[in-house]
């Protein structure tokens, strides 16, 4: 009976750590996106990694090269989830109207509608989208912020159609025909164009959470971790078994 306690005792922490661990480890998901110049942005680059448990993500983002100045202040730039379209970036091929720059409309049937706004603070709904007073400027920022996403967004990660866009470009770097143009969205025609075109972009991927590739999605971390929690509770146990025959047989 004192070999089957000491058996048992040795096992329950380290049931109760298997038990523990997958659930703790398949709580959350990461995703990743490198951001691309758009529009002869030279120089322009950026990461972007966002952190997702259940509807509440933890997003981290580094740019640099971006227009500097708007003006006699710093230059905004909005920037957002788009989703539900084809999941990419677009190229110069999308430049519809010959101007040398793909718009925020002729980008629309890559990346799609907004979803969610990344803004310092405030709103983050697509009715946020073209606040620029609680957009990020500036030709580099560091931006972090927590934000809890509609189900709408979630959809576009699980989906594989999510892209992070900055808007705002260097008119300088621009066409002629581009810089007198105006901007086409809604409620910013007094813009121009080049405030509200795309200056980077980039696909948001679901990346492994310390191990192999789990397919992506937020749900399939959570399947694979169930799967390792059982694997590890059924070597724990089968080491419980082992010990216990031994020291039985010992005994005898």
């Amino acid at each position: 009976m004192k070999s089957k306690l000491l058996v048992v005792a040795a096992a329950t922490p380290l049931l109760a750590l298997a038990m523990a661990t997958p659930a703790s480890a398949a709580s959350s998901t990461m995703y990743h996106a490198t951001l691309n110049a758009q529009n002869h942005q030279t120089g322009a680059a950026g990461t972007f990694t966002l952190t997702l448990n259940g509807n509440v993500a933890t997003i981290e983002e580094h740019t640099m090269g971006l227009a500097a100045k708007f003006g006699d202040g710093a230059f905004p730039h909005v920037q957002h989830i788009h989703g539900g379209a084809a999941g990419t970036c677009p190229t110069i091929a999308d430049d519809k109207d010959g101007d040398g720059v793909v718009s925020t409309t002729e980008g629309g049937p890559s990346y799609g509608a907004i979803l969610t706004t990344l803004s310092v603070s405030g709103g983050t709904t697509p009715a946020d989208g073209v606040n620029i007073k609680i957009a990020p400027s500036g030709a580099a920022y560091d931006y972090k912020r927590t934000i809890t996403l509609d189900k709408a967004t979630l959809a576009a990660l699980q989906g594989g159609t999510a892209v992070v866009v900055v808007h705002g470009d260097d008119p300088s770097k621009l066409s002629a025909k581009a810089q007198a143009a105006k901007s086409e969205i809604p409620g910013t025609e007094t813009l121009p164009l080049a405030a509200t075109a795309p200056a980077l972009c980039g696909a948001l991927t679901a990346m492994p959470m310390g191990g192999a590739s789990t397919g992506g999605g937020a749900t399939s971390g959570t399947q694979h971790g169930g799967v390792a929690g059982a694997g590890v509770l059924a070597i724990v146990a089968a080491g419980g078994v082992l010990a216990y025959r031994r020291r039985v047989t010992a005994t005898r």
